[in-house]
């Protein structure tokens, strides 16, 4: 079924066995319920721990569990305390650095345990890799991070902007997907239904409840939006990547949720020394273990193979692997540019985007955000199915969306590294949000995204006030007669919670002011022009 699921899967190696519902305990004592598959042959194999909140059910038993011990594995698969069986109370981060060592030292103690240990896992199962290598057990010799966690404060604000739409995914996701399948699904389904309804709610606290149920955590996440607050100290594991040596594997998406951390998990590591290799293709956080799969298991596979059996044969010769986008093809590189050189381009009267700076800050153009018909999200780093590139025509036929479009490229441009944008702007309320985004508008005119971000405004009224708006990274291709969009708006709901454009915390405001935002011809978007790609 593996096989025909997904094509281009090696060939087993061995049959594989199970051992079910093993209570490793953690350092308190409580169990945490395990999984052990391993190769029905004799001799030493390596063992993968992989540590999950998520149940040890579908998609994880056979991907991770069966897959890799076909290949000669043990793999022991792990459900976080308080999920799939496990005793104690999940709370998300705060226990998994002590229960990781906890399982390492039960691992000492099995007779089929070889010292040799890898991790490997996505997203959350990231998160857990990282808190165990902030003190890593002698035995680690390598770690796989697919579309990996290491700042939880991130992934659930930008600037102390909420990301509501994926944190009431995340929601449901931790609270159902470890009970089972039926269970998520239900749960998943009501939360669409009743998506609407939640996220424009006044106030917007407790909102969820009517769709996911209480969910504590969930609750302490949207009332911290500031990264500095006291409730995130210690729970980001970014500075584990500045000292570790173990071997890491990297795997991300362009429009994952996570791509951000993953190259900046890339940036330590290089600096700090670290061998390393990175595979980013053209998925979502979802579509990575789905369509993605036979893609992100033979990379992974590699690595695993190259550290825990010294076979280095299936490595890749380059550090950095990219999927190009607007051409679709892959291109293997020594590194990823940290810093690259970036081209401004500016928005000029009647839509339009050029290359020449302008001579003064003079209005432009303005838009109304109305908070009681907030702009819309389409596609980008979501956990839904919209996630992804889209057609942005529906988007840009708003009034409360600007667009600026460059002339039709002569010859292809090809943007590899960080985008962002710097914006002049002015409001007639002082609180606003602008969300800023990268389109590729083909021959057709058919505008489809390839990377935004979100920023907030906090300036006196009326007065012109500078914000730089960091909107991810691309390795993209604008081919010939296509031509580079920057499309500005006042926010990109439900993804993100919409400004009230008071200042007053979207949580927990029952007043929402209409804002204009006024647009000023200094601000640029800068994009990292690359020879690289070709």
């Amino acid at each position: 079924m593996l096989r025909a699921t997904w094509r281009g899967l090696p060939a087993k190696r061995h049959e594989v066995g199970y051992e079910p519902g093993l209570e490793v305990p953690a350092a308190d004592g409580i169990p945490l319920i395990s999984d052990h598959y391993f190769p029905r042959a004799e001799g030493d194999f390596p063992t993968l721990l992989v540590r999950s909140p998520y149940g040890r059910g579908l998609p994880w038993a056979p991907m991770y569990g069966l897959l890799f011990a076909e290949q000669g594995f043990h793999v022991v698969l792990q459900s976080c305390r308080g999920t799939g069986g496990s005793g104690g109370e999940f709370y998300p981060w705060r226990s998994e650095a002590a229960d990781g060592q906890a399982t390492v030292a039960w691992l000492r103690e099995q007779p089929w345990f070889d010292e040799r240990l890898g991790t490997i896992g996505p997203s959350y199962l990231g998160y857990v890799q990282w808190a165990l290598a902030a003190n890593p057990p002698p035995e680690l010799k390598a770690m796989v991070v697919q579309l990996g966690l290491h700042d939880p404060s991130a992934f659930f604000h930008t600037d102390g902007v909420l990301h509501l739409e994926n944190a009431l995914a995340v929601g449901a996701g931790m609270t159902y997907q470890h009970q089972g399948v039926a269970p998520l699904l239900k749960a998943s389904l009501r939360l669409h239904r009743r998506l609407r309804d939640i996220t424009t709610a006044q106030p917007l606290r407790g909102a969820h409840v009517s769709a996911i149920g209480e969910v504590p955590w969930l609750d302490d996440v949207m009332a911290h939006p500031d990264a500095n607050d006291a409730y995130w100290d210690g729970i980001s594991v970014a500075e584990t990547a500045d000292r570790l040596q173990v071997p890491t594997s990297l795997v991300g998406g362009w429009r994952d949720v996570l791509l951000d951390q993953t190259l900046e998990q890339y940036g330590r590591l290089r600096r700090a020394g670290c061998e390393t290799a990175l595979l980013i293709g053209p998925w979502t956080h979802t579509s990575a273990v789905q369509q993605g799969w036979p893609e992100v298991f033979a990379e992974s596979l590699a690595w695993l193979r190259a550290h825990l059996y010294a076979d280095p044969s299936d490595l890749r010769p380059t550090t950095v692997r990219l999927h190009i986008g607007g051409e679709d093809a892959w291109r293997d590189l020594d590194d990823w540019p940290s810093a690259p050189a970036a081209a401004s381009w500016y928005p000029v009267p009647g839509g339009h985007l050029t290359r020449q700076a302008p001579t003064d800050s003079a209005p432009v153009t303005t838009f109304r955000y109305d908070p009681a018909d907030p702009t819309p999200s389409l596609g980008g780093p979501l956990l839904s199915r919209t996630a992804g590139p889209r057609d942005n025509a529906t988007l840009e036929a708003r009034d409360d969306v600007l667009t600026f479009t460059g002339p039709p490229l002569t010859e292809p441009v090809d943007i590899l590294g960080p985008v962002s944008a710097r914006l002049t702007l002015s409001t007639d309320t002082g609180h606003a949000d602008v969300f800023t985004r990268l389109c590729d508008v083909d021959e057709q005119g058919r505008s489809v995204n390839v990377c935004d971000g979100l920023g907030r405004i906090r300036a006196a009224e009326h007065t012109p006030s500078q914000v730089t708006v960091p909107m991810s990274s691309t390795a993209h291709r604008f081919a010939v007669g296509h031509r580079i969009r920057w499309q500005i708006s006042g926010g990109a709901h439900p993804r993100y919670v919409r400004s009230t454009g008071t200042g007053e915390s979207p949580v927990d405001a029952t007043t929402f002011t209409p804002v204009r935002i006024t647009l000023h011809a200094d601000s640029e978007l800068l994009l990292p022009h690359s020879s690289g790609l070709s």
